[in-house]
C-alpha cells in the first residue's frame, strides 16, 4: 500500500469515528424515539432508510410499506395507530425471482402501493426487469399470497391501482427511463374486477417532458 492510501485509510478512520462519537452524544446512546410523550413528536418519525413508503389508512389503523429492492423477506409491512410510533409487523414477499440469487444494485422492489379493497390488502409493485405484480392479503400480519405478474414489461414502475364506485378497476404506471428508454409519461390502464392484470393498451394521461422530467 503506497503512503498516499494509508494517509487516506487513516483520514476515514478518524472521520468515521468523529461521525460515531458525534452520533451517540446526540442520541444519548439511546434508540431513537420520535414521540415526545406530550402529544408531540420529533422527525424523522421512522429513523431509517424506507424508500418509496405508501401509507394507508384502515379504521382506527395505518399501515406502510415501502420499497426493499433485492432485499429478502421484502415489502415490509408497518402498523401505526397515531402515524408516529410505528412498527413491523412482518413482510408481504418471501422471495425474489431465481435471477436475485446475488445482489443487483438499482433492481428487485420499487415503489410498492398499498390498498384496502372488499376486505383485503393489495400492494402493487414494480420489478423494473420484468414487470408490475401484486400481491395480497386478508389481514397485513398473516401470510400474503404468491406474487400475480399483472403486466410484464420492461421498466414498468411506480404501479397505483383504483377501484372507482362502480367496480371498474384502473392502474397507473410510470416508467423508468434505464430499462424502458422512456420516462417521464404516466398511463393508465383499465384492469380486471380482481386486479389481477391489465385489459387494454392504456393511454397517456399526463406528458412531463420539459415539465416535469422524472415524473
Amino acid at each position: 500500500m503506497t503512503k498516499s492510501k494509508y494517509i487516506f485509510t487513516a483520514f476515514v478512520a478518524v472521520w468515521m469515528g468523529i461521525q460515531f462519537t458525534s452520533f451517540a452524544q446526540n442520541s444519548s446512546n439511546s434508540p431513537w424515539v420520535p414521540d415526545n410523550g406530550d402529544g408531540t413528536y420529533t422527525n424523522p418519525v421512522i429513523f431509517a432508510d424506507y424508500s418509496d413508503p405508501d401509507a394507508i389508512r384502515t379504521g382506527d389503523d395505518f399501515y406502510l410499506v415501502s420499497s426493499s429492492f433485492v432485499n429478502t423477506p421484502g415489502l415490509p409491512i408497518l402498523h401505526s395507530k397515531d402515524l408516529v410510533n410505528w412498527t413491523i409487523i412482518g413482510h408481504a414477499i418471501k422471495k425474489l425471482p431465481d435471477n436475485y440469487y446475488k445482489p443487483v444494485h438499482g433492481s428487485g422492489v420499487w415503489a410498492p402501493s398499498l390498498r384496502y379493497h372488499k376486505g383485503e390488502f393489495y400492494i402493487y409493485y414494480g420489478n423494473p426487469d420484468i414487470g408490475i405484480f401484486m400481491v395480497k392479503a386478508k389481514d397485513p400480519r398473516d401470510k400474503w399470497g404468491d406474487p400475480v405478474l399483472v403486466q410484464a414489461g420492461k421498466g414498468l414502475e411506480d404501479p397505483c391501482p383504483f377501484w372507482d364506485d362502480d367496480g371498474s378497476a384502473y392502474l397507473v404506471h410510470a416508467f423508468a427511463g434505464s430499462r424502458a428508454g422512456i420516462k417521464s409519461v404516466l398511463v393508465l390502464n383499465r384492469m380486471n374486477e380482481t386486479g389481477t392484470k391489465l385489459i387494454d393498451k392504456g393511454n397517456i394521461i399526463y406528458d412531463g417532458h420539459g415539465v416535469d422530467p422524472t415524473i
